[in-house]
């Protein structure tokens, strides 16, 4: 008897043994391979998809940004033009303010008031202004002293800027509203 309680075997059980243990480790490594080639497919195809996937995305976000830009810069445009309307406005009101202005330190022109006629008060002893030039047809009226007047001219010319300024924040509210 053999040591260690072994049974003589055969060479020929022996060697189908480790020929079906070479098969075995075979299909096991080819079946290996075809899992890997199968998969690598698949994820060849993912990769693939996913590629196209974020193309599409870059392209519509590039889309999108050339979208917004071209808004951006017709808002610009809007707001610029707005700008220059309201800054001639403002020019052309200072410009007939400072003739205003010039006109009635050179006693070119003299501002009056009105009076109520119904008023027999404030009436007592002014001339009524009758003529053919008068708009309120022969009305009682009174001229103002020229320093008073000036006052009378920078005050309407700070609320003509406060009226001009009012119009372009409406207009600018108005353009980032569109």
């Amino acid at each position: 008897m053999p040591a260690f309680g072994l049974m003589p075997m055969s060479y020929r059980v022996i060697g189908v043994v480790v020929f079906l243990a070479v098969l075995a480790g075979g299909s096991a490594a080819l079946a290996w391979r075809f899992q890997d080639w199968r998969y690598g497919g698949q994820l060849a195809e993912q990769a693939r998809v996913h590629a196209e996937a974020l193309n599409q995305l870059s392209l519509a976000a590039a889309t999108q940004q050339q979208a917004e830009q071209d808004k951006r810069l017709a808002l610009e445009l809007r707001l610029s033009t707005s700008e220059q309307t309201h800054y001639r406005a403002l020019s052309d009101a200072e410009r007939d303010q400072g003739r205003l202005r010039d006109r009635l330190a050179t006693a070119d022109v003299r501002l009056s008031v009105l009076l109520d006629a119904h008023d027999t008060a404030s009436v007592c002893g002014v001339p009524t202004a009758s003529g053919a030039s008068s708009v309120d047809h022969g009305a009682a009226r009174a001229l103002l002293d020229p320093a008073h007047a000036q006052r009378i001219i920078a005050i309407t010319d700070a609320g003509d800027r406060g009226l001009i300024a009012l119009q372009a924040c409406q207009a600018y509210i108005r353009a980032l509203a569109r």
